[in-house]
């Protein structure tokens, strides 16, 4: 017996490489190209620094209000954590707690797998379909809870509130999460549906659409009862609140609407330049609703894309899973960003193409 048999033995989530450099164009994890408003960062340098040998508002009571008169909500149905991450762990905590498995799909946010192994909650995932769309009539069994990212990651895709109602409407009696994360990229929020469902809950971050990804801040949307279900949650497990620069920063960020917008019609414009592109290149990728794409050439394994790319220090994402081991997953960066990974790519299409040109005329299956 060795003090090793205790240790926790789970496949633990596995983010996208954070090379040790500056000098790369990093479109693998996700984040804005963009810094976050200027209010924000007016907001942080202002800060008031000799009130941090005091502990924050313990639920965020500012920032929670700011965020629920954004969405016509009340306070008592928001909940803010210290990022998506934090408060997803704590949903699962908080709402999954039946002997029944809890449904999400198979290709999806994989850190819902390492939360149920931590959580010893037992877990089904659910396949998606040829064109990686979630099906509702697959989460007509029973079960103790739903999670279902919309748009979905890696995948890309945004589904409507019809999908989500079939969902809900044969799933009353448990927690449905849906997480919104890309949502402010082109999705549709189910926030509607709150009035509808009180075992609805929403999950947002700052860390995408508002380019705070370096502050960690996130917030749930639910009933009364779902929220309250939360907090009894954090002050049990994790009784550390959101910072109090975080909470500056987040409602600075929410009270300038404009430079939000903007930052939001930039992202999206070059989103559809680099769809129309890739397509032109021969690449397959589904509409996106999110602030990356995924895509799949016919004629060059997506792992050498990924590592051509590296070797002109421009990071992708490739997941060596089965499903989807044939796709990468870029972000949307810059302009000059994107003309630089357009660029590559055409060379290295190019490149392969005048190869597989010259092996045919050895070989002799040209006319040429």
């Amino acid at each position: 017996m060795s003090y090793k048999d205790n240790l926790i033995k789970i496949d633990a989530y596995v983010a996208g490489e954070q090379p040790d450099k500056t000098d790369f164009i990093k479109l693998n994890a996700n984040e804005n190209p963009y810094p976050p408003s200027p209010e924000v960062i007016k907001a942080i340098n202002s800060f008031n620094g000799e009130i941090l040998c005091k502990y924050p508002s313990a639920n965020a009571v500012g920032l929670v209000r700011t965020i629920a008169e954004y969405h016509g909500l009340k306070p008592e149905n928001v909940f803010a954590g210290n990022g998506t991450d934090d408060v997803l762990s704590l949903c699962f905590r908080a709402f999954f707690n039946s002997q029944r498995p809890i449904l999400f799909p198979d290709i999806t946010y994989s850190f819902n797998t390492v939360w149920c192994d931590i959580l010893r909650i037992p877990y089904e995932q659910i396949k998606v379909g040829d064109d990686f769309n979630i099906n509702p009539a697959d989460y007509r069994r029973e079960n103790g809870g739903i999670v279902i990212a919309n748009p979905n990651a890696p995948t890309s895709i945004g589904r409507d509130l019809d999908f989500l109602r079939e969902i809900l409407d044969k799933n009353r009696d448990v927690v449905v999460i849906v997480d919104e994360a890309y949502v402010d990229f082109g999705g549709i929020t189910a926030i509607p549906l709150l009035k509808e469902y009180e075992n609805l809950v929403i999950t947002r971050t700052f860390s995408k659409s508002r380019s705070m990804a370096g502050m960690r801040l996130g917030y749930a949307m639910g009933s009364a009862d779902a929220i309250s279900a939360l907090y009894a949650a954090k002050d049990s497990m994790n009784s550390y609140p959101v910072d109090s620069v975080a909470q500056a920063a987040g409602i600075a960020s929410i009270m300038d609407e404009e430079y939000f917008q903007a930052t939001l019609k930039k992202v999206i414009a070059t989103r559809e330049r680099l769809t129309k592109e890739l397509r032109l290149m021969g690449f397959e990728l589904p509409d996106s609703s999110t602030n990356f794409v995924f895509a799949k050439h016919p004629d060059i394994n997506a792992v050498d894309i990924f590592n051509h790319l590296k070797t002109k220090d421009i990071y992708v994402r490739w997941f060596n899973k089965p499903g989807i081991n044939d796709r990468l997953r870029i972000t949307i960066g810059t302009d000059e960003e994107t003309d630089k990974l357009i660029y590559e790519l055409k060379e290295l299409i190019a490149e392969v193409s005048w190869e597989k040109r010259e092996r045919a005329l050895n070989y002799g299956w040209t006319d040429s």
